[in-house]
């Protein structure tokens, strides 16, 4: 339960459950929406010829003093509280994450056991891939309003209902997400098939583990931006402003955002082969699939006292196909 304090009439209409109809129309009323318009003198009053113009909130059908201050806001003790659901439970409208391809020098380093098993630890240079999205996200905000002004409850009805989906952010509208280094050193057990010095074409199959940890990460400076202002949405509805979080006022805090993912360890599997050309030097290639899953966390928070706004965790599904070229030398 939180104070409303000030807001602006067309945010306080905007929230409104247009589904819930006014307990205390009667049959052929407006709907409750028109009647909140056509109070605030948001909408031209009922019967009101075709073309004809708002008259403005101090245009008001009805005498709005002491509900209005100067600037045209609902006062703090006009909007009473609201009992508000579902800015915790952020939803997804047909979001999605993809790595994009990327390419990087890689180093293979082995030690045969033997002619037909050795062990692998492959490496190279992280590269820094791109994260594309599509989709939206928003907080699906519901709740009801009681009005604690007996004057305002009379006018407006002491509960309103409302409802309206916060936009959160746009992941589909911007080149890329995020941006990251990528670590992935992996270490297997390689069998070869054929014989050395015999066969200078030689399969072998591989499996091992690989490590990934995720550096640098950078968000998008919008997607960024999206995320410190759903803070100041926050801190504004704990301030006991929700009114200014619905008309997406700065709030008293200092939010910033936090990227950090967490390291795993993930299965990996390996088809290849090496083709002799000398007795020292060889050329190869393989694919290998991964396994890859990694649990990101993304926090927004109050600078100025600490304190936690917003918290995401998300398991992002790589699962890369990984393909490898590259020439050999035995020693």
């Amino acid at each position: 339960v939180h104070a409303v304090g000030e807001i602006t009439p067309q945010s306080f209409i905007n929230s409104v459950d247009q589904s819930i109809p006014d307990p205390r129309n009667a049959e052929g009323d407006p709907p409750r929406i028109d009647q909140l318009n056509s109070l605030f003198g948001l909408a031209p009053p009922a019967g009101s010829p075709p073309g004809t113009p708002a008259p403005g909130v101090k245009g008001s059908t009805v005498d709005l003093t002491g509900f209005i201050d100067g600037n045209s806001k609902i006062i703090a003790a006009t909007t009473g509280v609201v009992n508000l659901n579902g800015l915790e439970a952020w939803t997804q409208k047909g979001t999605g994450l993809e790595a994009e391809k990327v390419d990087t020098l890689g180093l293979v380093i082995g030690y045969h056991l033997n002619d037909k098993v050795s062990l692998q630890m492959i490496g190279g240079i992280p590269p820094r891939v791109d994260i594309k999205g599509k989709g939206e996200i928003v907080a699906p905000m519901s709740g009801v309003v009681t009005l604690t002004d007996p004057r305002a409850a009379q006018i407006l009805g002491e509960t309103i209902p409302i409802k309206q989906d916060i936009p959160i952010t746009n992941l589909g509208n911007k080149p890329t997400v995020s941006r990251a280094r990528a670590w992935t050193p992996a270490f297997e057990v390689q069998y070869q098939f054929g014989k050395a010095g015999v066969n200078k074409f030689r399969p072998y199959v591989a499996a091992g583990v690989m490590y990934a940890h995720y550096n640098q990460i950078k968000l998008h400076h919008q997607v960024r931006a999206d995320l410190v202002a759903a803070g100041h949405m926050i801190q504004n509805i704990k301030d006991g402003k929700a009114g200014a979080a619905l008309d997406k006022i700065a709030s008293s805090g200092n939010p910033y955002v936090k990227v950090k993912a967490e390291d795993s360890v993930a299965p990996i599997a390996t088809l290849g082969f090496t083709y002799d050309l000398d007795e020292s030097w060889y050329a190869t290639a393989s694919v290998s699939y991964v396994k890859l899953n990694n649990l990101v966390k993304v926090d927004v928070i109050n600078a100025n006292d600490g304190s936690r706004l917003i918290r995401s965790t998300s398991r992002i599904d790589v699962d890369p196909i990984l393909t490898y070229v590259g020439v050999g030398y035995r020693f």
